[in-house]
């Protein structure tokens, strides 16, 4: 499978975007989506999409400055930030927008440079949280790309493996850290969907003690919507499975 596929070109269009912190003019690569359709969500509500991987797409990155967020939230940074962008990041910074459709290096690289923005700014727990989640996706695709016929196949899949387990870390301790201090909704979730979540990436982690008094409550408790809680029983057969293979040991 092709990392790019042949006609992912045809779901793409140029969007203008003018830089709120440098007042630069330019355009970025943004999905037509009305011509996608989604085909499934995964355990950690990665969704997935038959035409192309739309997540490659998601961070604006203005060329000059550095300034760089998912692309719903592009221009609302506060004006007591932005000489933090033109002090910390513009001087430095050297990038030109891909031509084409994006490779996953090139969406992994904007994903970066939208967390650096974060950490620069000192961005909250949520939004730390939620670019940590959707670079997880974006690794993830490309971890499903690897061609297994490929010499360097294990070496390649080993070093996504440990970029991917890098990336739901960092999104599950934020999302933790959120849950504790911010108010919901929370990345546009309420508790019981983060609840999920935080369990789901657990399970990737193999922390199955945290995932199973999450997707407890989750189970038992009224008013979840019956698709998400669902979801929870089967990863809770996870844990359940886990549990029962390490008593046996």
């Amino acid at each position: 499978m092709e990392e790019i596929r042949d006609h992912e070109e045809d779901y793409l269009l140029d969007k203008k975007y003018e830089c709120t912190v440098c007042a630069n003019k330019f355009t970025s690569r943004s999905i037509k989506s009305a011509r996608v359709r989604m085909i499934g969500t995964d355990d950690i509500l990665r969704q997935q999409f038959e035409q192309l991987d739309t997540h490659k797409y998601d961070v604006v990155v203005c060329p000059r400055c550095g300034y760089a967020t998912v692309s719903k939230f592009f221009g609302t940074i506060s004006d007591r930030l932005k000489p933090l962008i033109k002090e910390k990041i513009a001087p430095q910074f050297n990038y030109e927008e891909p031509a084409g459709a994006y490779s996953y290096n090139d969406a992994i690289r904007r994903y970066k440079i939208a967390l650096t923005n974060i950490a620069l700014t000192k961005g909250k727990d949520s939004e730390k949280a939620y670019l940590c989640l959707k670079l997880a996706w974006v690794m993830e695709g490309k971890e499903e790309c690897l061609n297994p016929e490929a010499a360097n196949y294990a070496d390649q899949k080993e070093r996504c493996d440990m970029d991917l387990k890098g990336a739901i870390k960092l999104a599950r301790d934020s999302f933790i850290a959120a849950r504790a201090g911010e108010e919901f909704p929370i990345a546009g979730m309420d508790e019981n969907t983060l609840d999920y979540l935080i369990s789901a990436l657990s399970v990737r982690l193999e922390d199955y003690n945290t995932a199973s008094k999450l997707l407890s409550n989750i189970i038992t408790s009224r008013g979840v919507n019956p698709r998400l809680k669902d979801k929870a029983r089967d990863l809770m057969g996870i844990v359940k499975k886990n549990f029962q293979e390490e008593a046996e040991e």
